[in-house]
């Protein structure tokens, strides 16, 4: 019973982060956008202190639950051993605890984040790690089957599904998802937890933590013939039969060894209360801490539902144009940002924020210093001063909550107008795109040279009031000029009001 109840939990909560990284329409982020929230590393860096102290005590409590329902990158790994375990049963075997390499990351992964360098932290931080995997690899076969399903709906003349543009948003990106997944894929179908219980930083936290939980699987020696099962079907590797002990700190509580003995040797208890039931009781032992497992999981399933975010609308997609993106001195990071140096220091690279942009703006940096750190370009996309869906999905504070009328007045950058690229100077048309499409008015049209008169026989040109641009790209997105638009926005480092 208590297995069951773990998968169906694990099943719920891999499906619904999942679907965040899939969901191109905004309406799943509404329900489930809590989720994001409530992993461990995203909630440490928002300094969300009452995420993390209930995540702590659910740990002291059950014992590493958060890695075998939470966390989705661990219930991945439970996929793939699934898989190897029909190649073959039985398959693992005790092992020791590899200490050095466990500490070993983890203190790396510790200087690198305090060193500023989160851009190769994040490459083994779980839930970023999950994001990358679903949202390059699992989200375009989603988006193909949505397409598929569009073209079938409009051949019988009806609208309940619209085609959406599939684009690799970065090759680097994708390369370090497949690398990851294979990596990840192979540790777990050949042996179970290996990469929670070597690599991963924050199953080294709560392993430790795990030690002193309250419950956790106790071996009744009375009752235990030494046939092994348990051990052959440890995915953590972590109980040794022959001394019958288990290490707590590999143990992710899958309760798979629970349903493994055949002689109910094994119950999910606080070890002292296990020792001190008579044989008879073992099952009462059980159906206890099941009560107080589902109880607590319920309780904390609730308490994050009521902080899932009312969506809101964002308007409607903006036109997508094939553009080259320009030479910019400053990148270009989102209103609720604050600065570069704040998205650089909390963000995770998961790509929650690429998958939920509506517009196309928001992509993967390639640039070493902030790989895989989302950036603004205006190729396909304008930032809409009506949509905060980024800042509404982030769950490290990277991109913090901002209202509509906060992000009107934000300037996270300035147009500069590039009048060799300009039309209005070559001779040929006439073109107002920019100012006409401006949102806050800071374009105007000028004569040129100041007057109507000269070689451009008293055309017009962009005149841009820097201080009153908030850098939004309407103007660089809509502008005709190819393959370089006329005017472009340079980025700030620190945004400022306007």
């Amino acid at each position: 019973m208590l297995r069951k109840t773990r998968i169906i939990l694990a099943a719920i909560f891999y499906i619904a982060i999942t679907a965040l990284f899939l969901d191109f329409t905004g309406t799943i982020h509404a329900w489930f956008g809590w989720m994001a929230k409530v992993q461990f590393l995203p909630a440490l860096l928002a300094l969300n202190v009452g995420v993390v102290v209930v995540l702590l005590l659910l740990t002291l409590l059950l014992g590493r639950i958060y890695c075998s329902v939470i966390c989705p990158l661990g219930v991945m790994q439970d996929i793939f051993a699934w898989f190897g375990k029909k190649a073959k049963k039985n398959r693992y075997s005790y092992s020791g605890e590899k200490r050095w390499l466990r500490l070993g990351v983890l203190a790396l992964f510790v200087v690198l984040m305090v060193a500023g360098l989160g851009v190769l932290a994040n490459l083994v931080a779980p839930y970023s790690a999950y994001g990358r995997i679903a949202g390059n690899l699992l989200a375009p076969i989603w988006q193909w089957g949505n397409n598929g399903l569009a073209y079938l709906a409009e051949r019988a003349e009806s609208y309940a599904f619209y085609e959406t543009e599939i684009w690799i948003k970065s090759g680097v990106t994708l390369g370090v998802a497949v690398a990851t997944l294979l990596v990840v894929g192979v540790l777990a179908w050949r042996g179970g937890r290996t990469w929670c219980n070597t690599i991963c930083p924050v199953g080294t936290v709560l392993g430790y933590v795990a030690k002193y939980s309250w419950l956790k699987p106790v071996i009744d020696t009375e009752k235990c013939n030494g046939c092994g099962l348990c051990a052959r079907n440890c995915k953590a590797a972590c109980i040794n039969n022959k001394e019958h002990k288990i290490d707590y700190s590999r143990c992710v509580a899958c309760m798979d060894c629970l349903g493994a003995c055949k002689k109910g040797a094994i119950s999910y208890a606080h070890p002292t209360k296990a020792k001190a039931a008579p044989a008879t009781g073992g099952e009462e032992a059980v159906d206890t801490s099941r009560r107080t497992f589902l109880t607590t999981t319920a309780v904390v399933a609730a308490t994050a539902t009521l902080k899932a975010q009312e969506m809101k609308v964002d308007g409607g997609l903006a036109a997508i144009e094939d553009k080259m993106v320009p030479d910019r001195k400053a990148h270009l990071v989102p209103p609720g940002a604050l600065s570069a140096k704040n998205l650089a220091d909390h963000c995770t690279a998961c790509q929650l924020c690429v998958a939920a942009c509506p517009n196309g703006v928001l992509t993967p940096s390639t640039k070493l210093t902030r790989l895989m750190q989302p950036e603004m370009t205006y190729e396909r996309g304008y930032c809409r001063p009506e949509c905060t869906k980024c800042s509404e999905v982030c769950p490290t504070g990277a991109i913090r909550p901002i209202t509509r009328e906060d992000k009107s007045s934000t300037q996270i950058g300035h147009a500069v107008w590039v009048e060799k690229n300009c039309i209005n100077t070559q001779g040929k048309d006439s073109c107002d795109n920019c100012m006409r499409h401006c949102p806050v008015g800071a374009i105007q049209m000028v004569p040129a040279n100041g007057g109507g008169g000269g070689r451009r026989g008293g055309r017009r040109v962009p005149a841009v009031n820097v201080e009153r641009c908030i850098g939004c790209g309407a103007c660089e997105h809509l502008c005709p000029a190819r393959p370089f638009s006329a005017i472009y926005v340079e980025g700030h480092e620190r945004h400022k009001e306007v």
